[in-house]
């Protein structure tokens, strides 16, 4: 998708703003596993065929194989669940990729996350990269760079089901018993939307701002 281009009368005079589109968005169908394959650089693009910085959203299970582990203090754990909302976001907007900005993105990405699960009533706290409520487990989330691009994979507990036994989880249909699938969709687009205007918000910032 490229720029939008918005016209506008004032004062008889035509005023032309252009709408940069900054991330391509798209949601799957649900039933993808998480494999840990998707972390790695261009997969929307070899995937998928989406071009660019991007957010691809959709409810599946996760099994990471130890082959795509990304935090070595992963190495040796089963990272399991049956059901999750998942995130792969990829920017290629920082020229190399530059590891600090990517998770300064991913924490942004947790906060905001944090703040609309309050908006449905579900009060989650944030450590670090991982939300909990309760004692429970809620996220799991990583953050890694290529060459030319900078990667996040973030993702929500659906259910506590065919989550590691020695961890403590707890699902968003467990918090909240009258979260429908559409509630569940409806919320990883409102993720995605938030997220991807708030970069684009940033970018126009920059772009209006005077520097010495």
């Amino acid at each position: 998708m490229g720029p939008q281009i918005i016209s506008t009368l004032e004062n008889n005079r035509i005023h032309l703003k252009i709408d940069l589109i900054f991330m391509k968005q798209k949601t799957l169908k649900a039933g993808l596993l998480y494999d840990g394959s998707q972390i790695q650089p261009m997969w929307a693009f070899q995937e998928l065929g989406i071009k660019g910085s991007s957010i691809v959203t959709w409810i599946g299970p996760m099994d990471i194989h130890s082959q795509e582990l990304i935090d070595y203090e992963d190495v040796g754990l089963e990272i399991t669940s049956s059901e999750m909302v998942h995130f792969i976001i990829e920017h290629f907007d920082v020229q190399p990729a530059d590891i600090r900005m990517c998770y300064h993105r991913q924490r942004l990405l947790v906060m905001m996350v944090k703040d609309l699960l309050e908006e449905i009533g579900i009060k989650a706290r944030r450590e670090g990269d991982d939300l909990y409520v309760g004692q429970g487990k809620l996220s799991v989330s990583i953050a890694t760079c290529s060459v030319s691009s900078m990667k996040i994979h973030f993702a929500l507990n659906l259910t506590s089901q065919g989550t590691p036994d020695d961890v403590e989880t707890v699902g968003l249909k467990e918090c909240s018993t009258a979260l429908t699938f559409e509630d569940v969709r409806e919320l990883s687009e409102n993720i995605s939307n938030k997220y991807a205007r708030e970069i684009a918000d940033i970018e126009e910032d920059i772009s209006k701002t005077r520097v010495f």
